[in-house]
C-alpha cells in the first residue's frame, strides 16, 4: 500500500509514523518545513499558509502533482486546517480516498476563531471521506460542524507503551502541559499554596515540566507565595526522564481550559498516578470524579488535596484496565490499520 501523509512537521506526525511504519511500507510525507528532530525518507515541502491567494494555487497545483507523481491508494491528512483544506482541494478530482484525522485544537478551538475558519473546517469536514478522533467529544463536535452529513469517525488515539519501573512513589505533583494561558498553569502553583498551607502538607513537591510564554511569570508567582523552595522547573524532558517523573510522581494535573485526549494523561495513567482534571468532556471519557481521579470544578478549592482521599491501589488497579484496553499502540496500530484495510476495500 502506498500512503500519502500530508501534515505539520511536529511530534505528532512522527508519534503517528512510528505508529504505522511496521504495517505501510511506502509511505510519502507531505509538510510545511523540514525539521532535523522528525526525518523522514520520502519527503515533499508544501507550503500550508492561505493568506495570499496566488500561494494557495501554487500549494495545490504542487500538491496535484505530487499526487499524480507518486499515485498513492490512500492520502491521510493531519489536522484539520488550512493543510487538510489545501489536500482535499488538490486531490478532489482523483479517485483516491481521503482520511482526516483531527487533533484537537483544529476542532474544538480553531472553528471559532472567526467566520473564515469555521468556513475551512466545514468544508474538510464535508469533503474528505473518513475521519478519526481521539475522543467521543470532538467526534460528535465534527458530527455537528458537518450536519447534515454523516461522518465515518473511527475513535483512536497514537497510542502509548505500557512501561514496568519498580520506582517508589513520591510526594510528587507532577505537571507537564504547555507554559501558555489555556494550561492554567498558575492555578497549579495557587492550588499547590493551598494544598500544602491548608493540610501542612510541607513534604509535598510540585514539578513542572516544561516551557512556554508564561514560564517567567510563572516562577515569578512560586516565589511571591514563598513556596519557590517546593516548586521545581524542570524545563522540557527527553522521554526516559518524563517517563521517570510520571512513576516517581503519585499526583498528575492538567487542567486546561480545552483539550481533546492527552497523551501525557494516558501516560501518567499507565505509570499509577491519581489524574487531576479539569472539567473536560474527553477527560470524563477516562476518568470518573472519586473513582479513578479527580475533575476539578471549582479552580479557588483544595483541589489536590481530593486527590489523597481516594483509594490509590483502587485508582492504579482501574487505570491500568482502562490503559490496557484503550489507549496502548497496539490497540490503536490495529485501528488505524483497520480503517485502511476497510477504505481499500470500499474502492
Amino acid at each position: 500500500m502506498k500512503l500519502l501523509t500530508v501534515g505539520s512537521n511536529v511530534i505528532h506526525l512522527k508519534n503517528y509514523h512510528n505508529l504505522i511504519r511496521e504495517d505501510v511500507s511506502d509511505i510519502l510525507f507531505i509538510t510545511d518545513r523540514i525539521n532535523e528532530k522528525f526525518a523522514y525518507d520520502k519527503i515533499k515541502l508544501v507550503p500550508f499558509s492561505i493568506k495570499n491567494p496566488f500561494q494557495i494555487k501554487k500549494s495545490i497545483n504542487k500538491i496535484k502533482q505530487i499526487i499524480q507523481n507518486y499515485k498513492p491508494d490512500i492520502i491521510h491528512i493531519h489536522q484539520a486546517g488550512t493543510n487538510a483544506y489545501l489536500a482535499l482541494k488538490a486531490s478532489k478530482n482523483f479517485k483516491i480516498p481521503t482520511i482526516v484525522t483531527a487533533w484537537g485544537g483544529d476542532i474544538l478551538d480553531v472553528p471559532d476563531y472567526n467566520f473564515l475558519y469555521k468556513k475551512l473546517t466545514k468544508y474538510v469536514l464535508k469533503n474528505a471521506g473518513y475521519f478519526t478522533s481521539d475522543s467521543l467529544f470532538m467526534a460528535s463536535k465534527m458530527q455537528h460542524l458537518a450536519f447534515p452529513d454523516i461522518l465515518d469517525i473511527t475513535i483512536a488515539n497514537f497510542g502509548i507503551n505500557i512501561e514496568k519501573k519498580d520506582l517508589p512513589k513520591e510526594n510528587i505533583i507532577f505537571s507537564n502541559r504547555l507554559h501558555k494561558k489555556m494550561y492554567r498553569i498558575d492555578k497549579i502553583i495557587e492550588s499547590f499554596k493551598r494544598f500544602i498551607t491548608d493540610r501542612k502538607q510541607e513534604n509535598w513537591k510540585l514539578v513542572i515540566a516544561g516551557e512556554g510564554d508564561e514560564t517567567s511569570k510563572l516562577k515569578q508567582l512560586s516565589t511571591e507565595l514563598e513556596i519557590d523552595d517546593k516548586v521545581e522547573f524542570v524545563g522540557w524532558l527527553d522521554k526516559a526522564s518524563n517517563n521517570e517523573y510520571y512513576f516517581r510522581s503519585k499526583i498528575f494535573i492538567s487542567i486546561p481550559t480545552s483539550d481533546a485526549t492527552s497523551i501525557s494523561l494516558l501516560e501518567a495513567m499507565a505509570a499509577g498516578c491519581i489524574p487531576v482534571l479539569s472539567n473536560l468532556p474527553a477527560n470524563l471519557e477516562w476518568v470518573i470524579d472519586g473513582l479513578n481521579g479527580v475533575i476539578v470544578d471549582n479552580l479557588n478549592n483544595n483541589f489536590i488535596e481530593r486527590a489523597l482521599e481516594l483509594d490509590y491501589n483502587k485508582v492504579k488497579d482501574i487505570n491500568s484496565y482502562i490503559i490496557e484496553k484503550k489507549a496502548t499502540k497496539e490497540v490503536n496500530r490495529k485501528k488505524f490499520i483497520d480503517l485502511y484495510n476497510r477504505v481499500l476495500g470500499n474502492i
